[in-house]
């Protein structure tokens, strides 16, 4: 028995019977196919039933339903989406009569794409990172192949595709232009967009890093302000910076500024008492062309103040009081800032009495000086008269 169930006759009555029950069984596993396909927004796309040249009547679905976008379908079975935008995306199924599924396809739409907008960053003289932002948003995954040449040879710009930028390590920096290439692609296409870069123009260091104002004890004018070198700058005697530092007391509206080589500076001119506004910024020594870093973040510093502090109370027995009517007074921190103040007051107006009687002595002085001059031409006139009334009295 069970030979004959293997037997060619018992084989073909089961096909037969297979065949006659499920007619689209025999068929389901090499008619049915699943797939992706792309298409332009704002255009037709066709989308194709099977490869079959035989024209069956087929029905489409989306998504497992009846309604369709604005559409046509061709003698051949294949179904023209007319205009498609953003609704028409999904799953299309194609149906026969008999409810047999001929083909699964998933279209996605989009635009192919566009130039890019390129910049690039040179925060150093051995790292270039490049950035880009679409022009045309594309609405499918892209592929992004970057390169980059100083005029002789191409080398990789490492791209990372989450981010959009590409690094190039170690320049040639003594090259004066540069060209990046980039090329984006995606299932509707590709393009490549490139760029002139000049390193020198574009080098920039990223700002100073840790800076602190500090207050210098005995000084009420001066401020210590120091820093540290960007920590993305190479520490090497051939690539100096210099630093630019600009203060104001807070609320002002004007910065003093000072220029240094060096990581740290003393301010001379503080404002007594108030709290300033520090900041700084870097750039390559000596490469002109480049840029100023960006400015470090604002900090609030104030200079030293004389906090005077009350002096120690004494014990009353070491202290001789001769018999008073009239309590004695505490001293307190208050009476002897207003002794103090007094005695300033009374060294002011004894200048301005010694300064007085300087001047007075002065104007005396110079009156007498006169006086004594016109006592002298008088005295002197007066022999004059009387020599000359003797003369005239002589007989001749």
């Amino acid at each position: 028995m069970p030979g004959l169930l293997f037997s060619p006759v018992c084989l073909t009555v089961i096909w037969f019977l297979s065949w006659s029950l499920c007619p689209s069984c025999a068929q389901i596993w090499t008619d049915e196919v699943s797939g992706e396909q792309y298409g332009r927004l704002e255009s037709n796309v066709t989308l194709a039933c099977n490869n079959s040249e035989i024209r069956l009547p087929v029905s489409w679905h989306l998504s497992h339903s009846a309604v369709l976008p604005w559409h046509q379908v061709t003698p051949n079975g294949s179904l023209v989406l007319l205009r498609v935008n953003h609704s028409a995306q999904g799953t299309y199924s194609c149906y026969d009569n008999s409810g047999r599924l001929l083909r699964s396809i998933k279209l996605r739409l989009g635009h192919p794409p566009g130039r890019l907008t390129i910049s690039c960053q040179v925060p150093n003289h051995t790292h270039v990172r490049c950035s880009w932002v679409e022009t045309v948003k594309t609405f499918l995954p892209a592929e992004y192949n970057a390169s980059f040449s100083n005029g002789k040879e191409w080398s990789p710009c490492i791209v990372d595709v989450t981010q959009k930028h590409c690094d190039v390590v170690h320049p040639a920096f003594w090259q004066p232009i540069h060209t990046l290439r980039i090329t984006e692609t995606n299932a509707l296409g590709s393009k490549n967009t490139t760029a002139s870069v000049k390193l020198h123009e574009l080098l920039k260091p990223d700002p100073p890093e840790s800076v602190l104002v500090k207050e210098l004890e005995g000084y009420p004018k001066k401020l210590l302000i120091s820093w540290r070198f960007p920590s993305s700058w190479p520490q090497h005697d051939a690539f100096p910076l210099i630093f630019h530092i600009r203060y104001r007391p807070q609320g002002s509206m004007f910065w003093s500024e000072i220029y240094s080589l060096d990581n740290s500076i003393v301010i001379w001119d503080a404002l007594a008492g108030h709290l300033h506004q520090v900041q700084v910024r870097t750039r390559d020594e000596i490469n002109a062309e480049s840029q100023w870093s960006e400015w470090s973040p604002l900090l609030l510093g104030r200079p030293w103040e004389d906090y005077t502090t009350p002096e120690p109370d004494v014990e009353p027995e070491d202290i001789f009081t001769l018999p008073t009517k009239s309590k004695p007074e505490a001293s307190t921190p208050k009476s002897r800032g207003s002794k103090h103040g007094d005695e300033g007051n009374l060294g002011l107006v004894i200048l301005l009495v010694l300064f007085s009687v300087v001047i007075l002595t002065t104007i005396f002085s110079l009156i007498f000086v006169v006086w004594m001059r016109q006592r002298r031409r008088d005295h002197a006139t007066k022999q004059e008269l009387t020599s000359m009334v003797k003369m005239k009295s002589i007989p001749i």
